[in-house]
């Protein structure tokens, strides 16, 4: 006769002999947490968002020492969020997933709904240089797909590489005003950077309107963008404003 195999059937008494579960659970959550905790971290994290970079990109973007950078960097490969490779002597990070992406995004939306200095200094920064309405992404869409706009990248040009609105001008603030001359005063331009918060968009649109421009800002930035499975170009089809004489029409 078979040998009967009585199914094991864990009851309340048999989970609460193991008392730290719960604790060790929300202390891996809490790693996550704290990853998050440092203003410098969640600046990188952002700079990530535009695509992989090396630790002395990131060290020279954020105004960061290396060695400094790569701390912060590793704890944040520790908490899973970014991953890493090595290409000769370079390593090079990027976020680990898209839901990186929109935990930071999370994160952005709570601290501005309910933490009030987080509006006080976007009002005082940010809200000044531009009170209109920024153009949502569905919009911008359309209107490139008309031909009725002008779409300006105002990131370095390594992040544009990595990808970018579909015919966006990649226009450095610097360059900014040599290559306006050439505009069309009659088309509409839309500039954007690496996220809401970014103020070089903000700076780029008080510059165009500086010069009687009808301009406006994308209401997030290219990795709101790309996250929304909005179309993207990369560094096959780059247009930068060096390569133009004008702008597009």
């Amino acid at each position: 006769m078979p040998k009967t195999i009585k199914p094991v059937v864990a009851t309340y008494a048999d989970l609460s002999t193991a008392p730290n579960f719960k604790q060790e659970l929300f202390a891996q959550f809490a790693r996550v947490g704290k990853a998050l905790s440092n203003g410098n971290r969640l600046e990188l994290l952002e700079l990530l968002a535009q695509g992989e970079r090396s630790v002395d990109e990131l060290a020279r973007v954020s105004g960061l020492a290396v060695a400094n950078t790569s701390q912060h960097l590793q704890q944040l490969r520790q908490a899973g969020l970014i991953v890493s490779r090595k290409q000769g002597l370079n390593v090079f990070y990027r976020l680990s997933g898209d839901d990186v992406l929109s935990l930071f995004e999370s994160l952005r939306a709570v601290a501005g709904r309910h933490v009030a200095e987080v509006e006080r200094l976007v009002n005082t920064f940010l809200t000044v240089k531009d009170t209109l309405e920024p153009i949502s992404r569905e919009e911008l869409l359309e209107r490139t797909r008309q031909g009725r706009v002008t779409v300006l990248d105002v990131r370095p040009p390594e992040e544009f590489a990595s990808g970018h609105v579909p015919g966006a001008v990649n226009v450095s603030l610097a360059e900014l005003e040599g290559y306006l001359q050439k505009a069309d005063p009659y088309q509409e331009i839309v500039a954007y950077c690496r996220g809401p918060h970014c103020v070089l968009a903000f700076d780029a649109v008080v510059q165009l309107r500086a010069w009687g421009l009808n301009a406006r800002r994308l209401q997030d930035g290219f990795p709101e963008w790309k996250q929304a499975g909005m179309p993207v170009e990369t560094t096959d089809n780059v247009m930068q404003a060096s390569d133009k004489g004008t702008l597009p029409r």
